[in-house]
C-alpha cells in the first residue's frame, strides 16, 4: 500500500495530527486540568529564578543567616509547590495518553472488523498489526508524555525569554539573534527525520508479517529443515529495518547536537559578557545568577522542543497510516433502510429460499479472470443442495457470495426473492451457519468457542449443542472439561474434534441456511462418522448447500449443481447427472473406482 505521508510537505506534519484532536475532545476536561497544572509548573519554574536572585543578593552578599535562611525556606516552598505541580501534570497529560491511545486503538480495531474481505487479499496481516499496536503506542507516548514537555517547554521558553528582557536587556539581544540560529537546524533535520520515521514504521511492519507466518507454519519450516535458511532471511529483514532506523537515528542525533551547540554557545558568550557587567559594576551577581538561570531555562526548553519536534515529525507518520486505515469505507455496506427478510426458525417450510441470476463475479485481486460466470440456480426451503466439481470450479466462491463477503460485478442474488444487498448484513448473516472444512477456532477455552455461535448462550445451551455435535463426551475427558484452553487455532484438538465444537457452534447458532464445505474429507473413518452423523442431525429441516468433494456424501442430495470453471455445466440429481453430464460421470467414476 503506498504511504502518502512521504510525500507530502513538511507542514502536512501537524496537519496530520489534527485529525487526532478529535478523540481527545470528550475528555476536554481533563485537558483543560492538565494544562492549568502545566501552566502552574512552568510559572513556578520561572520563579525560580528570582528565588536565586533573592539568594545570591539577599542572602550570600548580604552576610545574614537569618536573610539566607529566610531565602532559602522560600525557595523551598517554590521547589514543594513545582513537585505538587508536576505531580497533577504528569499523572493528567500520562492518563489522558493511555486514554486516547485505547480509544484509538479501539476505533482502528471496530474499522478493520467491518472492512470487506478483499481488503484483506491486498494488504497484509502484519502491516495492520503494527497500526494497531506499534503506531498507537507511537501516538500514546506523543500525548501522554511529549506532547506534555513540548508544552510546557514552550511556556517556559516564552516565559523564560520575557524574563530575560525583564533581568537584563543587553544580554537578551544576544539571546534573540541566538533563537533564530536555533529553529534552522529543527526544520532541516525534523524534515529528514519524518520522512525516515514513516519508512522505519513499514519496515517494523515487514518484520511483524515475516515473523508471524513463519511462526503460524512451524511444524512446515522445521520438516523442509528450513530454520536456518528462514533464521537469515528474518535476520535480512531486522537489518533493513535496523539500516532505516540507524539513519533516522542519525539525523535527529544532528538535530539534538546542533540545537545543544548553539544554545549553549550562546550561554558561553553571555556568560563572558555579563561577567565583565558585575566586574565593572553595571549589575549585581543575583541579576547574573538570575539571567544564567533564565537562559539556561531557555536553551533546555529549547532542547526538549527540537527533541519533541522530531518525536512529532515521526508521530505524524504514524498518524498519518492510522488515518489512512480509519478513512477507508468497506465496500461492502449494509443499505440505509434495509428490508425486512421474512423467515420464522420454528418453521423451516417458511424459511429461506436462495436464487441466483444471471451472476458474473471477478475477485479485485484478479480482474481479468472470472470466478463465477452466468451462474443461474434456485434453491428451494428445505433442500439439501450439492455443489460438485473439479478444484477451482468456484464452489467456495458460492458461499462467500451467498454471505455477501464480495457484491457480483453482474446479476444478482436473492434470498426470499430480496436481492442481498437490499438486507442488512448482520440479518443475512444471522440466518445462515457455516460449517468450513478446515475449522476455524480461537484461542480461548471450549465454552467460548462454542458459545461463539450464540455470544448470550447459557451454559446448558452449550452443553446441548456438544452432545447434539458428538462432542460432549470428549470434552469432558479433556483436564478441565469445557474451562479447557484449547491453543492457538485448537491445536490441543484432533481434526475430527476441531470440526465437531465447529458444528457444535452452528447447532448453537440455529441457522436457517446451512453451509457445508465438505466437513469430512480430511477425517479418519472413525471421525468422519462422529461427524457426519452430527452433520445429519444438524441438516434436518433446514436449506442445506454442501460443497462436495467426496461424491458419496451427496448421493441423496436434492439437487446436486455440476461446475467446471466458474460456470455451472449441469443441475439435477445423482441418478439423472449420471446419465446427462459426463463431468459427473468422471468425477464418480474416478471416486468410486478408487473406493474399491
Amino acid at each position: 500500500m503506498p504511504h502518502s505521508s512521504e510525500s507530502k510537505t513538511p507542514t502536512s506534519a501537524y496537519q496530520s495530527l489534527f485529525p487526532i484532536f478529535t478523540f481527545i475532545k470528550p475528555y476536554r476536561g481533563t485537558v483543560a486540568l492538565a494544562l492549568f497544572f502545566l501552566m502552574f509548573t512552568a510559572g513556578v519554574s520561572l520563579s525560580l529564578g528570582q528565588g536565586v536572585k533573592m539568594v545570591i543578593d539577599s542572602g550570600f552578599i548580604s552576610g545574614s543567616v537569618d536573610q539566607l535562611t529566610s531565602t532559602i525556606l522560600i525557595l523551598i516552598a517554590m521547589i514543594s509547590l513545582l513537585a505538587f505541580g508536576t505531580f497533577f501534570r504528569f499523572y493528567l497529560m500520562s492518563w489522558l495518553g493511555e486514554r486516547v491511545s485505547a480509544d484509538i486503538r479501539t476505533a482502528v480495531f471496530n474499522q478493520i472488523v467491518r472492512l470487506h474481505p478483499s481488503y484483506f487479499e491486498e494488504n497484509r496481516s502484519g502491516e495492520l498489526m503494527s497500526r494497531l499496536t506499534t503506531d498507537t503506542a507511537l501516538l500514546q507516548s506523543i500525548i501522554g508524555s511529549s506532547f506534555s514537555m513540548a508544552l510546557r517547554s514552550f511556556f517556559m521558553l516564552l516565559g523564560g525569554l520575557a524574563m530575560l528582557f525583564i533581568t537584563n536587556l543587553k544580554l537578551s539581544m544576544i539571546v534573540v539573534i541566538c533563537v533564530p540560529l536555533v529553529l534552522i537546524p529543527m526544520v532541516i533535520f525534523g524534515r529528514r527525520v519524518r520522512r525516515l520515521a514513516s519508512s522505519s514504521q513499514d519496515a517494523i511492519a515487514d518484520i511483524g508479517t515475516y515473523a508471524g507466518e513463519i511462526i503460524q507454519n512451524i511444524k512446515v519450516v522445521q520438516s523442509y529443515n528450513h530454520e536456518t535458511l528462514e533464521q537469515a532471511a528474518f535476520g535480512q529483514e531486522v537489518e533493513k529495518a535496523f539500516d532505516v532506523a540507524k539513519k533516522r537515528i542519525k539525523q535527529r542525533s544532528f538535530l539534538f547536537a546542533a540545537v545543544i551547540l548553539l544554545t549553549f554557545a550562546a550561554i558561553s558568550v553571555m556568560l563572558w559578557v555579563g561577567g565583565t557587567d558585575v566586574i565593572a559594576g553595571k549589575m549585581t551577581g543575583g541579576e547574573l545568577g538570575a539571567f544564567i538561570f533564565y537562559a539556561i531555562m531557555v536553551a533546555m526548553s529549547m532542547a526538549t522542543v527540537a527533541e519533541v519536534y522530531g518525536e512529532l515529525q515521526r508521530a505524524a507518520g504514524s498518524a498519518t497510516r492510522l488515518l489512512e486505515l480509519l478513512d477507508i469505507e468497506s465496500a461492502i455496506t449494509s443499505p440505509i433502510n434495509p428490508l425486512p427478510l421474512p423467515h420464522k426458525n420454528d418453521d423451516r417450510k417458511n424459511g429461506v429460499a436462495i436464487g441466483f441470476h444471471n451472476l458474473d463475479f471477478y475477485y479485485p485481486s484478479r480482474p481479468d479472470v472470472a470466478a463465477l460466470r452466468n451462474i443461474n440456480v434456485t434453491i428451494e426451503h428445505g433442500q439439501t443442495v450439492a455443489l460438485v466439481g473439479p478444484s477451482g470450479a468456484g464452489k467456495t466462491t458460492m458461499f462467500e457470495m451467498l454471505q455477501r463477503f464480495y457484491d457480483p460485478q453482474k446479476g444478482n442474488i436473492t434470498l426470499n426473492d430480496i436481492s442481498l444487498e437490499q438486507l442488512s448484513l448482520s440479518e443475512l448473516r444471522d440466518v445462515m451457519g457455516m460449517v468450513p472444512q478446515q475449522p476455524v477456532l480461537f484461542s480461548t477455552n471450549v465454552m467460548r468457542n462454542i458459545g461463539y455461535g450464540k455470544p448470550q448462550a447459557s451454559k446448558d445451551e452449550i452443553i446441548d449443542a456438544a452432545k447434539r455435535a458428538n462432542a460432549h463426551e470428549f470434552i469432558e475427558q479433556l483436564p478441565e472439561g469445557y474451562e479447557s484452553f484449547l491453543g492457538e487455532q485448537g491445536v490441543r484438538l484432533s481434526g475430527g474434534q476441531k470440526q465437531r465444537i465447529a458444528i457444535a457452534r452452528a447447532i448453537l447458532k440455529d441457522p436457517d441456511v446451512l453451509l457445508l464445505d465438505e466437513a469430512t474429507s480430511a477425517l479418519d473413518a472413525q471421525s468422519e462418522a462422529y461427524v457426519q452423523e452430527a452433520l445429519n442431525k444438524l441438516m434436518v429441516n433446514r436449506t442445506t448447500i454442501i460443497i462436495a468433494h467426496r461424491l458419496a456424501t451427496v448421493i441423496h442430495a436434492d439437487k446436486i449443481v455440476v461446475m467446471d470453471k466458474g460456470q455451472i455445466v449441469d443441475t439435477g440429481t445423482h441418478q439423472s447427472l449420471l446419465i446427462s453430464s459426463p463431468l459427473y460421470q468422471r468425477l464418480c467414476e474416478l471416486q468410486f473406482e478408487q473406493a474399491k
